[in-house]
C-alpha cells in the first residue's frame, strides 16, 4: 500500500475536476465539485479541492491517511496572479508534495501531450497560453471585470446589458433578450441586484441560451456569438505571432466558437491531444521522477 499516487486537479470558474492515477498513469477514480478559482476565494477553491480529492480516495477505498502517498498537481483559474498564486502556495497541504500552477498552463501541457504549442481558451473566463523552448506566455484572462473577453462569463454579461438597452428602448427586442429578461422577473432592478452580487460563473451560466438562440438565427444572440468568436480568434493570433508551432481550442465555449473562426485561423487549429487533467498528470509524474532522482 505504500505506492505513490498522483493527483491532478483541474480547477475553474465553475468547477473543480480531480483524477487520481497511480505511478502507470492508470486512472483509479474521478470526481467533481463546485468552483476553484483562487482569485475569487482562497477558503472556497481549497474547500472544492479537498472535497474532489476525498472523493476520489472513496472510490478506492483510501482514507485521508493515505494523502501524504500523493504528488498533487492543482492546475487552478487565478494562479496566474503573483499575488494569489503566492498564498496558495502558503496555504498549508496535506498532500506529499504539491505543485500549484494555472490551469492555463496545465490545459496547454494536456493538449500537446508535453510538447511545444499553445491552447487559446474560452470557459468560464477566457486566456491564451503558449509553451515555446521552456518559455511560457499569458494572453489575457485578466479577469471578469476588465478582460476574459469571448468568454461564458463575457457572454453572458453583455446579454444582459443588452437586455437593459432593450428595456430602455435603445436596442430591439430579440427572443433571446425576452428569455433573459423573463427569468428576472422582467424587472430591471432585479437585474440590477443581480449583478452586485453575481460571480463568473453565474454570468457564464447564460452562454448556453446565447449559444442555443444563435442556432435559432436570433440577430442578438448571433451578433455576441461572432463577437465572441473575434475574440478568441484575436488571442489565437497573437499566439501564433509569438511562434506556437501549433495551436488548440479548450473550454467549454470554444467548440461553439469555432465554426465562427476565418478559414485562415482554423487551418492553424490542431486537435488537442487532452485537456487541462491530462496536463496536470503529466506534471505532478514530471515532478515526482524529479523527486525521486
Amino acid at each position: 500500500m505504500g505506492t505513490r499516487l498522483y493527483l491532478a486537479v483541474d480547477g475553474g470558474g465553475t468547477r473543480c475536476r480531480a483524477r487520481l492515477c497511480d505511478a502507470a498513469g492508470n486512472r483509479l477514480a474521478e470526481s467533481e465539485d463546485g468552483p476553484a478559482n483562487i482569485r475569487l476565494g482562497l477558503d472556497q477553491a481549497f474547500a472544492s479541492v479537498d472535497r474532489a480529492a476525498l472523493a476520489c480516495l472513496q472510490q478506492v477505498d483510501l482514507t485521508p491517511r493515505d494523502l501524504p502517498r500523493i504528488t498533487a498537481c492543482l492546475a487552478l483559474a487565478g494562479a496566474t496572479e503573483p499575488a494569489e498564486l503566492a498564498a496558495a502556495e502558503r496555504r498549508p497541504q496535506r498532500f506529499g508534495r504539491t505543485i500549484l500552477t494555472a490551469d492555463a498552463h496545465a490545459a496547454c501541457v494536456g493538449a500537446h501531450n508535453g510538447a511545444d504549442g499553445a491552447v487559446a481558451i474560452a470557459g468560464t473566463g477566457s486566456i491564451g497560453w503558449a509553451i515555446i523552448r521552456g518559455q511560457c506566455y499569458r494572453i489575457g484572462g485578466w479577469g471578469c471585470e476588465i478582460s476574459d473577453e469571448g468568454s461564458g462569463a463575457w457572454l453572458g454579461r453583455e446579454t444582459l446589458r443588452r437586455v437593459l438597452l432593450a428595456h430602455d428602448g435603445r436596442l430591439p427586442w430579440t427572443l433571446l433578450l425576452r428569455r433573459i429578461f423573463a427569468l428576472h422577473g422582467a424587472d430591471p432592478h432585479a437585474i440590477v441586484r443581480w449583478a452586485a452580487v453575481a460571480q463568473p460563473r453565474d454570468y457564464a451560466s447564460l452562454a448556453p441560451l446565447v449559444i442555443g438562440h444563435a442556432s435559432q438565427h436570433d440577430d442578438c444572440a448571433l451578433t455576441l456569438v461572432r463577437l465572441a468568436a473575434g475574440f478568441l480568434e484575436n488571442i489565437a493570433l497573437r499566439l501564433i505571432a509569438l511562434g506556437a508551432p501549433r495551436i488548440a481550442l479548450a473550454g467549454g465555449l470554444a467548440p461553439h466558437l469555432q465554426g465562427f473562426l476565418s478559414e485562415s485561423t482554423r487551418r492553424q487549429i490542431v486537435a488537442p491531444t487532452g485537456d487541462a487533467l491530462d496536463g496536470a498528470w503529466l506534471v505532478a509524474r514530471e515532478a515526482g521522477r524529479s523527486a525521486a532522482a
